[in-house]
């Protein structure tokens, strides 16, 4: 009898698993594997709120394999040594894993591949819909622009979905681990899981998604990005969904899923964009501690950047639009470093991922891809258009639900016991001549 292991990285589902198909296709017993590595947690990844929700993940995951007949074996330290282990244990003969693009999940795939060599066997479109690397632009290693990267995604085949394993067959007497996480946690965490997911999936309709996606108080984006993350929804079934509806909200949704594969392969060709620049401008940041505390804290006195500070800490998870405006607010209008914002959204964020959080916000700092690099996001304008009756502040700021409509928007104007702003409005668009020194 032949046996080989399934290593789960960030495709904790069943529906959709190019890795567990192909486990399940290759042996008569597959041994679903999750490793927590402890460099997450020294490189300061593994923060409460994606613990968290990566233990409501683990324990789905594991009712769901046990459903099917099998079980989710769990193990703490580094995934090619605990492999090996569970392999030895097993008798596998062979491994199977999703292809990651972060320079951490290329250093894991690269030591897998010391320990079991040839028996090491990678799939590619699990974590994406098309793999970084597939499409690529004459004479160079991948886009850097959405647009031409969008229109050669949208005519590259997509594999087909896979279904679910009925039946897993599982060695007995494998070990397995209770992983403890502690908190503290953001109150308003969702729920993890592919469960879950396929629930919020389920509920959500795309079909206005163009129409309202923008629209801060109405918070009808789908609220998939944690899910994706981890897993537990795969983007290649997404996408077929929603091309099924074939309207305007299924194409803006899609198009979504294809700038988080833009951002993936923009990562696999240039891992340092992590941490340096994509491309340099020569800033020289702003320093001002007090300045980034204050933005941390939803204290700027712009109700608009507080509140989607605030959500973030109450969520872990921020509107997209208000992801942008924050985000802007510090690196154009506070001229503040875009790593200091980049790594407070890693604290806090449940879908903090590499690839989109940094590439994100070197796009609002106009270090990264955009081809506006000196584009501004005036916060007034943003929450005019975005949050014209002000329902958004008022439900994450509520000092101010008493001030009326978009009244709210400028507090100093009938609420003067709110922190003043840390710029002037006159200021917005002079304190750095558009974003730079």
């Amino acid at each position: 009898m032949t046996a080989t292991i399934a290593l789960f990285t960030q495709d904790l589902r069943l529906h959709d698993n190019p890795v567990l198909h192909a486990a399940a296709t290759a042996a008569d017993e597959v041994v679903p594997l999750f490793v927590l590595d402890p460099a997450i947690e020294a490189a300061g990844f593994a923060v409460p709120n994606r613990l968290a929700f990566l233990a409501d993940c683990l324990a789905d995951l594991d009712a769901s394999l046990r459903r099917a007949g099998s079980r989710l074996t769990v193990r703490r330290g580094e995934p090619a040594e605990q492999a090996a282990r569970v392999a030895a244990e097993a008798g596998a003969g062979s491994v199977h894993v999703a292809a990651g693009v972060s320079a951490f999940a290329q250093r894991r795939e690269a030591r897998l591949r010391a320990v079991f060599g040839d028996r090491l066997r990678v799939h590619d479109a699990s974590l994406t819909v098309v793999p970084p690397g597939r499409i690529t632009p004459a004479g160079r290693d991948h886009y850097a622009v959405f647009t031409p990267y969008h229109r050669a995604w949208q005519q590259t085949p997509r594999r087909t979905v896979l279904p679910a394993p009925r039946r897993l067959r599982t060695p007995e007497g494998i070990g397995s681990q209770h992983l403890v996480f502690d908190g503290p946690f953001s109150p308003g965490l969702p729920r993890g899981g592919e469960t879950a997911a396929r629930q919020r999936w389920r509920a959500w309709g795309v079909d206005r998604y163009e129409e309202i996606h923008d629209d801060l108080a109405a918070d009808a984006t789908s609220r998939l990005s944690p899910y994706l993350h981890f897993g537990c929804l795969s983007a290649t079934e997404l996408t077929e969904h929603a091309l099924r509806h074939d309207g305007a909200g299924a194409q803006a949704f899609v198009r979504q899923l294809a700038w988080r594969d833009f951002h993936h392969q923009v990562l696999a060709a240039r891992p340092d964009a992590a941490r340096q620049d994509y491309r340099g401008r020569g800033d020289r940041w702003h320093e001002d501690e007090d300045e980034a505390e204050a933005w941390r804290q939803g204290r700027t006195g712009y109700p608009i950047v507080d509140a989607g500070m605030r959500q973030l800490a109450h969520e872990g998870w921020m509107h997209n639009r208000a992801r942008l405006l924050t985000a802007g607010f510090l690196s154009k209008t506070l001229h503040l470093d875009w790593r200091i914002g980049a790594a407070h959204f890693l604290s806090l964020l449940v879908d903090g991922d590499v690839a989109n959080n940094q590439l994100n916000w070197q796009w609002a700092a106009g270090t990264g891809t955009d081809t506006r690099p000196n584009r501004t996001l005036n916060p007034l304008r943003q929450a005019d258009r975005y949050d014209p009756a002000g329902d958004y502040v008022r439900r994450w700021v509520p000092e101010l639900a008493h001030l009326p409509g978009p009244a709210v928007h400028r507090p100093w104007l009938l609420a003067p016991e709110y922190p003043a702003p840390i710029v002037p409005p006159e200021e917005l668009t002079t304190r750095f001549r558009q974003g730079r020194p």
